[in-house]
């Protein structure tokens, strides 16, 4: 599928990160890898430390968070996180104004993805819950390509929808979505309400970053 360049849209693809960015959850993971690191008896990592992780695959995140649990309890320990996140998972939801912008978006002829570091049985669940079926026209999850930073999910994506790097735009809360855009040779746009301290972002080149949802859906119509 080639897409025919429109003169005023500036991204004909825009990628979007899940959690954090979308999806109000970095509370509810944190408290779930501070709980399944617990459960099998490693240090509890700091909010902070939790909240970096978010946004890598699980395995990745997990014994990023718990150093000194040894590799043979990694699949207690991502066993234990997704017994505690589906527990909580009714507690998220979509943050406030990101239907609405969404929704402009398409109205003005932009292809939407997601590009994430969950898997994809956990995207699929969420994109259910969330009544979103239908509104992305692509996605890609950590466990069926490379996990972030690496740009193998944003290459993929250009490749299905035939748009080149310079039309692409990617969104996210973490250091881990930035420089996945930066592999990728895509511009990105970050969102400070998310997983990671925003003062982290000025070197991985964002050209803007979003405060809040309003500002990035004005942000998004104005430059996008």
């Amino acid at each position: 599928m080639t897409l025919h360049l429109i003169p005023s849209r500036r991204f004909d693809l825009i990628a979007f990160d899940w959690d954090g960015t979308l999806f109000d959850s970095t509370q509810i993971i944190v408290r779930c890898i501070q709980a399944a690191v617990q459960d099998v008896g490693g240090a509890v990592p700091s909010q902070e430390a939790a909240a970096y992780v978010i946004g890598m695959a699980l395995t990745q995140a997990l014994a990023h968070a718990a150093p000194d649990v040894p590799p043979e309890k990694y699949p207690e320990l991502g066993n234990r996180y997704r017994y505690h996140y589906l527990r909580l998972q009714d507690e998220v939801s979509l943050f406030e104004g990101v239907l609405p912008l969404l929704d402009d978006l398409r109205a003005r002829g932009h292809l939407l993805a997601v590009a994430t570091g969950k898997s994809r049985r956990g995207l699929n669940e969420a994109l259910q819950s969330a009544q979103l079926k239908g509104v992305f026209d692509g996605s890609r999850t950590a466990d069926e390509t490379a996990g972030k930073p690496h740009p193998l999910m944003l290459h993929e994506l250009m490749a299905e929808f035939g748009v080149p790097p310079e039309r692409v735009l990617m969104v996210g809360d973490t250091t881990h979505d930035l420089q996945m855009a930066l592999n990728a040779g895509c511009p990105s746009v970050g969102v400070a309400y998310g997983a990671h301290d925003h003062t982290t972002f000025a070197p991985l080149q964002p050209l803007s970053v979003a405060h809040t949802v309003r500002e990035l859906h004005d942000w998004l119509l104005r430059q996008g």
